[in-house]
Parts: C-alpha cells; structure tokens; sequence
C-alpha cells in the first residue's frame, strides 16, 4: 500500500506577482520564491506561481469543488493537496503497470460531481492495468468519500494487452451529451493497429458514465468494427477538450516533427500511419503520405518537436483576451502555446512559455479562472497562471 503522507513542500500564494513566505508542510523547509518576473504575451501580461511541488512524473489534475486538488503520478499514487499547503496519498487506487509511459494518467470528475446527494460524486481515472502478456489502457472510477476514496468500479479496457509500455493515449473528456471520450494509444510496437477496426489501440472510444455503449456511437451497426470505437487513425492523443460548443479536439503525438491537432468527429479516420506529416526517427525520412481519400488531415501541424499533452480551452473569467483560444502544453518542447481558432482552422499561434518551467504535462483552466499547469519530472510542480497585476 502507498504511504499516506509525501516528504515534500507545498505552496500557496496569495495574489498574482506576489512573492510571500509560504507555509512549508516539514520542518526547516526554505523560502518559496515566485517563478520569475511578468510574462509578455501578445493581448495580455501574465505572472506564474507555484501552488505545489515534489511530485513524481504527476500526470493530470482535478479539481475538487471544495478547492482542494487531486494530482496523480504515474506510479499509481493519487494525490490530494489541501488549500493550506498541506498533502496526501489517497489509498485504494488499482496496482498499475508503470514501465514506460505507463502508470496511473489521466483523471476527472463527473459533470454533475458536488450536486444534490452524492450521487454523482465519482472520480474517473486511466491507468495502465498489468497483464500477463503486457499491460492494457482501462478507464476506472471510484467514489468520493469526502476525504477518501470508496470501492473502485472498473468501466472499460482496451481488448487486448500488448507491450511495449508506451502510447497509452489514456486521456479522458466529456461530451457535452454526457457521454465521454477516452483516446487510446496505438501502443507504439505495430503502428498498423490505428487502422485495425477490431482493435482498440490507436483510437477513442465514447462510453457512457458507466462504461457502457451508447446507442448512437458510429460502428454500433458495423460488425466488422468495436462498438466502442468514435475515431481511428490516432497514434497517441495525450491532449483532449470538449469546448464550450461542444467540438472534442485533440493533441496527438506524432512521429519526428509529425505532431498534430485535430477535430474528433465521429466515425473519422485521422490517417497513422497511412497519412502523417512525420518523419521516421532514425532516417528522419518521411514515413507516409500527405493526404489521403477518406482519411482526415492534420487541422494543425505544429511542426516543430513539440510532443504535446494537456490541452484546454480558456473561456470567460479573468482572461477575457483568450476567450475561445486553446492552450496546448509540450513535453520535450517545454512550451506553452495558445492557438486561436476560426471554425476549425488555427489562425494563430503564439508561444506563452518556452522552457520557463520544463515538460508540461496537463494544462487545466481551473474553476477560479487560472491556467493550471503541471509538470512532468521526477519532482513535477503544479503551476498557476494568471494575469499579471496592473501598475
């Protein structure tokens, strides 16, 4: 079983650009500093605070209405991280498989979490489940118990284990019907299986709250395809948003340079390894074709190495100059970059950070109006941004 304390510090500033003595959850920790100076971006001027650190390789965010956070790590811990500084590990989380890129990834709560009764008050988490023949991408959920977690209810996992540890996809979102997605990797040994339609790798799938079908999904009438299945031809989404009018886009890694964004619609195929931009990694030859008939083209191919994961759309609050722009984060990159839309064409993209805090991981626009972001590393932080103060 995990330990129900960390050995780290937290922090919590108390105003943008604010540098303050924090309180440090051990005895004799040091003085928190505010992460450098005001950030000039192209509409607005931002500060970057760290509300926490120590964390290892955390992968995704939530937050509780309560305004505490959960954090998790790859290695199967779920974190909680009270407002006052203070942390724990949350028992009960499944054992998870985390060679590789595996481990416990993405995690939200359901839409209705908070309202009435209880009723809904479920955490949804991917991870990694071991497998005698490697390990499978599965989606679980599990109760909220106040300061707890309850019995854990297994919804989905992928139909078939495979190694190696790698392209877990493993990000979840929901659909403004109720319904979530949840990308799938193509696991990163056969890139043939993103075409395979009786194969869950290299897709997303659309369940319901508790793991079932729905009625509407593209291939139900399709015997040739897993019912399950929304898109094909994805090698490795690790960013996905449902905006505020309901489109689902994602960030998806791609080989050298192959790195794209992409309009989810239903029943598409998004071309790997039959179309990509991208290049082979040892020949650095391109690896397929531009474009192909029935198969969908990148909506935006970010060109550069960029390895992205974590997207989020800014909406209302105190960036009102972002309104409607994604803000898709970078692992080896280290960027954050803010996309502005036009129908389902970017029209600009602007470099907001770039190396300041390292691998970004998740980003997140939280319930106070903030940029969440958190970093990917064996001491991961969680990073507030927010509009700088004005003279």
């Amino acid at each position: 079983m995990h330990n129900t304390s960390k050995a780290y510090m937290t922090f919590r500033w108390l105003t943008p650009g604010f540098t303050a003595l924090c309180l440090a959850v051990n005895a004799g920790s040091a003085l928190a500093e505010a992460v450098g100076d005001v950030i000039k971006t192209e509409h607005i001027d931002v500060t970057l605070e760290r509300v926490a650190e120590g964390f290892e390789h955390p992968w995704a965010v939530a937050f509780l209405p309560d305004g505490r956070y959960l954090v998790s790590e790859r290695n199967g811990q779920l974190n909680l991280v009270e407002e006052d500084g203070q942390s724990q590990v949350l028992e009960g989380v499944p054992r998870v498989n985390h060679h590789g890129q595996g481990g416990l990834l993405d995690i939200v709560l359901h839409p209705d979490f908070g309202n009435g009764n209880g009723e809904h008050d479920w955490i949804y988490f991917t991870w990694s489940k071991p497998d005698d023949n490697g390990s499978r991408s599965a989606l679980s959920r599990v109760k909220w118990q106040g300061d707890a977690l309850g019995d854990v209810e297994h919804l989905f996992e992928q139909d078939r284990a495979s190694g190696p540890g790698r392209h877990y996809g493993s990000r979840i979102a929901w659909l403004t019907d109720g319904t979530l997605l949840m990308s799938i990797g193509d696991r990163g040994s056969d890139p043939s299986r993103a075409q395979a339609s009786d194969d869950h790798a290299g897709s997303t799938v659309r369940l319901t709250e508790t793991g079932g079908v729905p009625d509407d999904n593209p291939f139900v009438d399709d015997a040739s395809t897993l019912d399950e299945i929304y898109t094909l031809g994805n090698r490795n989404i690790q960013g996905l948003v449902v905006r505020h009018n309901g489109d689902a886009w994602a960030s998806e890694h791609g080989p050298l340079t192959g790195d794209e964004l992409n309009l989810l619609e239903p029943g598409n195929n998004y071309g790997w390894p039959d179309v990509t931009l991208g290049n082979d990694y040892a020949t650095n030859e391109p690896m397929g074709e531009n474009s192909l008939p029935d198969m969908v083209d990148p909506h935006h191919d970010f060109e550069i190495r960029f390895a992205p994961s974590g997207l989020a759309e800014v909406s209302g609050g105190i960036f009102d100059a972002w309104e409607g722009n994604l803000l898709a984060g970078g692992l080896s990159s280290e960027m954050l970059l803010r996309l502005t839309l036009d129908g389902d064409q970017v029209t600009e993209s602007e470099r907001l950070l770039e190396g300041q805090i390292g691998r970004i991981r998740d980003v997140r626009q939280g319930p106070d109006g903030a940029i969440y972001l958190l970093t990917d590393d064996s001491q991961g932080s969680l990073y507030r941004l927010l509009p700088a103060a004005q003279p």
